[in-house]
């Protein structure tokens, strides 16, 4: 595909939780064409639309583009991918009709190895990535809370083409503060510095928010430890991370609140956490470049005796 080639017109949202409703329902609410893969949420969201409750403003879609299955949707210009990757062995299943040959897919999800599981089945041209830095909650069917953040850095998977700046352009547009990534890999890794700490912990100490980990002096050393460790893993990979992110993240996240991370709601709800791609990959390519991971080992440990894993 040249440079110029592509551009996109309809946009399938694979994965409607908080993620993909929140920024699909921007991109529809400026005008795009978004169709939106819907399971548990589908009759309401058919029936009373979208509901948004957000920090930049409320909005509401009374109408909304919903489909039960792939093959409805059909074949579009760019898939948004947006579930949790513990739904990603269904990928094999539902990316193929929504296909064309100039289809590019988008995935939004956290963790590493996201992007090569799609690559396997688009190809590595085809994929692009983006990390969101929002708090944000799905409440109810068809209803959405976004407390703080929004910001989503996109980048391509395989660097060669201006499909991410096309988003970019495309997202600001929509009200969605959207910034190019040069540079995938290490801005996957930049996140997984406040995901893995903040995320793992909330489930470790039973189901807690982030302020109740940050209240207690010694939690707070132990995701300063345990940031310093993914810095480490990530320069031992030709990752060059700056060690002020450790205290920028937690500055940031102190104004949250009593904020409940994604993880911690899964675990709460019963549902199955992402442990694999934010937790345990890291850790297997920390090792796979020299690096011990101890206070990881320890929280992956912890997760899973939580979550009754072995």
């Amino acid at each position: 595909m040249s440079e110029s080639s592509w551009n996109f017109k309809s946009i399938a949202i694979v994965g409607s939780g908080a993620i993909g409703l929140y920024y699909g329902g921007r991109l529809a609410k400026a005008g795009e064409d978004v169709r939106f893969l819907l399971r548990s949420d589908f009759d309401e969201i058919q029936k009373n639309g979208l509901k948004v409750g957000s920090c930049h403003g409320d909005f509401e879609l009374p109408q909304v583009q919903a489909y039960r299955t792939p093959e409805a949707i059909g074949p579009v210009d760019l898939v948004i991918v947006a579930w949790k990757a513990t739904a990603n062995h269904l990928l094999k299943q539902v990316l193929p009709p929504l296909l064309h040959d100039q289809t590019q897919v988008l995935t939004l999800q956290n963790g590493l190895g996201n992007c090569e599981q799609i690559a396997e089945i688009v190809g590595p041209q085809r994929v692009l990535g983006g990390l969101c830095f929002v708090c944000i909650n799905r409440m109810a069917a068809g209803l959405v809370s976004h407390t703080a953040g929004g910001k989503i850095s996109l980048g391509e998977w395989r660097p060669g083409g201006d499909r991410a700046k096309i988003l970019v352009a495309r997202m600001n547009a929509a009200g969605i503060p959207a910034e190019l990534s040069g540079d995938l890999e290490k801005a996957q890794w930049v996140k997984l510095i406040w995901n893995i700490p903040f995320n793992g912990l909330a489930v470790a100490e039973g189901g807690v928010t982030t302020d109740i980990l940050l209240a207690d002096p010694a939690i707070e050393m132990e995701i300063r430890g345990l940031m310093a460790e993914i810095i480490l893993a990530a320069r031992a990979q030709g990752i060059d991370l700056d060690e002020a992110l450790i205290s920028q993240n937690i500055e940031r996240t102190r104004p949250m609140g009593p904020y409940r991370p994604s993880t911690m709601i899964d675990f709460v709800e019963g549902r199955e956490i992402e442990l694999g791609p934010i937790w345990e990959e890291p850790l297997r390519r920390a090792k796979k470049a020299g690096v011990s991971m101890p206070r990881l080992e320890h929280l992956i440990q912890r997760m899973k005796d939580c979550c009754g894993q072995a």
